[in-house]
Order: structure tokens, then sequence, then C-alpha cells
């Protein structure tokens, strides 16, 4: 018995009873703020933030005094004054040729060059530079600015799949450039020095240019109908015969409705342009108004809703311009097949009653 307890006994090693110096010793794990200073030091950044604005706000109006739009120098008389200075009219200004009077009117053709054609041709520009840059640093191992792209590029084309299925992915590099483009033209016109100085301004504030785009977005999806299913068969989504088959109330029925969907397809690009146009320039009102009205703080949170509701109006253009397409690319079969009911969330078919789920 002894024996076999002496056996199981285990000497401690010499490495074991070593004491751990000081240096060899690893450093203890610093112990996390608390809530309540974490929530302290926000409260007091905030604070701080609030402050530094309002000082820069008082500074700017004692060195740089605002003045009446179009007589710089002269002094603020009234409110109005402040207002009309952080306004823009809808006439875009004209930058070249020198000298050349913007015409009197909201939508106009004028061989000159505007201020928000300017800008777009520097949006243009820079979403060109990006691809160019991205293009030039691709690598097996992304670094940063590759998986920024790759994860917008995946995510916008995910959307488009699932609203368009397979068939939207042809679309997905028309979709992404409308996406980027507009984007970036609604987000110039937050820029301080956009809408200040009279050769830069916001491209989609200008119904010239969003009617432009809703004339491109209107061509391309009436091509890809008649590509996709033919003249006749493109056509005879609106002017349908085949219902007097059935009867002649019948066949007037289904022709008064084909008549309705043809007109309706002129009205397309108009909802678009105007949409856009709309919001951008309601938008670019309110905030001249809110920062003629009150101090910078209020005009910021209100910079980074117009932000949000900038970024809105370019996936609602863009997902329509998609939409669009792959309606026309469709049969008048398809249009109205029906479908299996989905439940919320377009997880899969609904479980029958009694049957389990797997």
């Amino acid at each position: 018995m002894w024996s076999s307890v002496s056996t199981d006994f285990r000497a401690p090693s010499p490495a074991a009873e070593e004491p751990r110096s000081p240096q060899s010793a690893e450093p203890a794990e610093a112990p996390a703020a608390p809530p309540a200073t974490r929530a302290s030091n926000r409260r007091r950044n905030a604070i701080v933030l609030i402050v530094a604005v309002i000082v820069l706000d008082v500074l700017a109006y004692v060195f740089v005094p605002p003045y009446p739009k179009g007589s710089p120098g002269q002094p603020v008389g009234s409110i109005s004054d402040l207002i009309q200075a952080n306004l823009e009219l809808p006439a875009p200004e004209v930058v070249l040729p020198v000298g050349h009077e913007s015409p009197n009117a909201i939508a106009f053709f004028d061989v000159s060059i505007s201020n928000t054609i300017l800008t777009t041709w520097i949006v243009m520009a820079v979403i060109i530079l990006i691809a160019l840059v991205t293009r030039l640093s691709l690598r097996r191992l992304p670094g940063r600015l590759q998986n920024v792209i790759e994860f917008a590029w995946e995510g916008l084309e995910g959307w488009a799949t699932s609203l368009g299925g397979e068939g939207a992915r042809r679309h997905v590099p028309l979709f992404v450039a409308f996406f980027l483009f507009i984007l970036l033209s609604n987000w110039s016109g937050l820029l301080p020095v956009f809408g200040k100085l009279d050769f830069l301004r916001a491209p989609t504030s200008d119904v010239n240019v969003t009617i432009g785009l809703a004339l491109v977005v209107f061509v391309y999806f009436q091509f890809a109908g008649f590509r996709a299913l033919g003249v006749r068969g493109y056509l005879g989504k609106f002017f349908v015969f085949s219902g007097f088959k059935e009867g002649l109330g019948a066949g007037f029925i289904a022709l008064f409705v084909g008549l309705i969907e043809f007109l309706l397809e002129f009205i397309k690009p108009v909802t678009l342009a105007m949409r856009l146009f709309g919001n951008i320039f309601g938008g670019e009102v309110a905030l001249g108004v809110i920062t003629a009205l009150t101090i910078a703080v209020v005009p910021a949170a209100m910079l980074l809703l117009e932000g949000l509701l900038n970024f809105v109006q370019a996936l609602i253009f863009s997902t329509l311009m998609l939409m669009y397409t792959i309606i026309a690319v469709e049969t008048h079969e398809e249009e109205h097949e029906e479908h299996p009911p989905m439940p919320e969330g377009n997880l899969g078919p609904p479980t029958p009653i009694g049957q389990p789920a797997h």
C-alpha cells in the first residue's frame, strides 16, 4: 500500500516552484470604463462640439459677414436678405460663354455651358478616377479600397437580383452607374462651396439634368423591350387584340387597358425627372432657409438628414430604372402570371398546415 502511494506521488518540478519575475509576468488587462464614465465622455464631447460650432459661426459672422445676394460688402437689412442669399433659383447660371445671360425659364434649350453641366463633368471625372484607381489596385489579397468597392458592388448587385431575379444581373452595371452618379450629384449640393460659387451647383437640382437622365432610362428600357420581344411582341403588350376571341366586350376592355398602359409608358420619364428634381431642389431650399434663420447646430443636423434623403432618392431612381427594364422584357403572360404567396421577409414558401417545418 505504501509503495502504491509513493508511486502515485509526483514531486513538483523546479520550474513550477520558481517564482516568476516581474518582467516575465504578463501585464494585467486594464479594467473597462464603467458605462457611466463612457456616457459622461460622450456628453462632454457633444457639448464641446456644439460650443465649437457656435464659436465658429460667430467668428464667421464677424470676419466674413453675410451680405444680400448680388451685393457683396453691403450690410444685411432683414431676414429676407439672409433667406435670399441662401436660395438658388431653379434656372441654372450660365458659365460659358462669359457674359451670356441664362434664359428666364426652368427648362430651356440654349447653346451654353451652365454651372450644373460643369458640375456634372466634375462628378463624372470623380467616378472615372475612382474606377481607374480601383482597377489599378486590384489584388488577390484586397486592400481597404478594394474591400469597400467590392462590398458596395456586391450590396447593390444583391439588391438588384433580389428584386428582379437572375434576369436583372445583366442590367446591374447600368443600375450601379445611375446610382453612383445620382448619389454623388446629390451629395455635391451639400458641400459648402456649392451654391456659394456661381459656377458650382448640384446637377440634380436642375430639372434639365433630371429630364436628361429620365430620357436615357426611357430609351434604354424601350430598347431592351424591343430587343427581347421583337417589334410585334413588344407592341402586342399594349395593343391587345386577342381578347376579341372571348367576346366583343372582353376585346374592347383588353384593348382599352392596353392603350392606358401604352400612355403610361410616356408618364414614366416625367415622374422620374420631377421626383428627383423636386426632392433635391426642395431639400436645398429647406436647408437654405433653416441656415438663414437658425445657428449652425440646427443646419448641421438638417445636413445629416438631407444626406440620408439624397441616398434614398438615388436608390429610388436607379431601382425604378431597373424595374422598368425588367417589366419591359417580360411578355404579357409573364406579367400576369400568378406566383405562390410569400411570407413576410421573403424567406420561402409558406409551410402547409399539418406539415412539419424543416
